[in-house]
């Protein structure tokens, strides 16, 4: 069994505004109103703060280093405020290192705050999206770049909407299989390098790199890009990752399931995914078996399990200690069903 744990998992430590902004620009729909303040600044953390209780003096428990999301309960409150302590109430905030600051709502902040943000260097934004759907697009965003990931070498594609994960050695077939898989309907998400992203508790994300995205390397013929060869329906940029296929050679010395009573897992980032070792003989169809597993997975995932069924079927025989062969149809001269 392939030991994932003893694989690196790596992080980012930080993002920059900058990169934020690009990213975000067109799906958050957000302006720079700062033009003198640097982007360069970092972004450390991947939750949000909206600063209702700093604006209104309390900084102890400020979480400033996140980036602030300012609503119309925070515009209320300071445009409530004189000029004089509209200012002390942004001077007590806006010393500390902030990344950012968004509004929202088309909210646009007053001419002296952009001059106090500009004084202490901290980028203004401003968004025409709700404070509730900003907050989740961004979060949504800020947790993909800090998520812990994974890269392996491996062959990662969707069959019939489950995501497979084909490793093994060099050379023993999986991009093949995965092209097979492909040629008859499914779609390629990575081949070669795949990075996987934990989101949340129990879910992994599958995808491949910018550099290589959908190009399969296929001994004897090089290289092929599947997206202009198959079309667009032949792809995915990312899918959850849900059973890992392990393709070795045939070893007689081995046990393999026959059963499928007992199924094995793997931990990935101490998640637990299914796993599932397939031998390879001559003759043997592993795309066919690919997308058994496939079927398989979701009948189990629906509740219906064969093994299982089965197993109980043969108990129930036992039990009742009958003699009783029968074959299942007692008729061969006309073909009725």
């Amino acid at each position: 069994m392939i030991d994932f744990s003893n694989k690196k998992n790596s992080r980012k430590s930080f993002i920059t505004v900058e990169f934020f902004f690009k990213a975000l620009k067109e799906k958050i729909h957000i302006e720079l109103l700062t033009k003198k303040t640097s982007l360069k600044k970092k972004i450390t953390e991947q939750n949000l703060h909206r600063p209702g209780l700093a604006l209104a003096g309390f900084v102890e428990l400020f979480s400033y280093n996140r980036v602030q999301i300012v609503g119309n309960t925070e515009v209320k409150y300071l445009s409530g405020l004189n000029k004089a302590k509209r200012k002390a109430a942004l001077e007590k905030i806006l010393k500390f290192q902030i990344p950012c600051v968004i509004f929202t709502n088309n909210n646009k902040p007053s001419n002296d705050i952009l001059k106090l943000a500009e004084v202490h260097n901290i980028p203004i934004f401003i968004s025409s999206l709700t404070t509730t759907k900003l907050a989740y697009l961004v979060s949504d965003f800020l947790d993909d770049q800090f998520a812990p990931s994974l890269t392996i070498h491996g062959s990662f594609v969707d069959v019939y909407g489950v995501g497979l994960l084909f490793t093994g050695k060099s050379g023993i077939g999986k991009s093949e299989v995965v092209l097979d898989l492909v040629e008859r309907g499914h779609r390629l998400v990575a081949d070669d390098i795949v990075v996987l992203t934990k989101k949340g508790e129990n879910i992994i994300m599958g995808s491949g790199t910018e550099l290589i995205k959908h190009f399969m390397e296929i001994r004897g013929i090089g290289f092929i890009d599947v997206r202009s060869m198959f079309g667009i329906r032949a792809i995915r940029f990312q899918k959850r990752l849900e059973v890992i296929i392990e393709l070795e050679i045939w070893d007689k010395k081995q046990n393999y399931t026959r059963t499928g009573l007992d199924t094995k897992t793997v931990k990935v980032m101490d998640i637990d995914i299914q796993y599932i070792k397939i031998p390879i003989l001559p003759g043997k169809n592993i795309t066919v078996i690919s997308e058994v597993i496939a079927l398989n997975y979701l009948l189990k995932h629906y509740g219906y399990d064969a093994s299982k069924i089965l197993a109980k079927r043969v108990e129930e025989k036992i039990k009742t200690k009958t003699k009783n062969t029968d074959r299942s149809v007692d008729y061969f001269e006309h073909d009725f069903e």
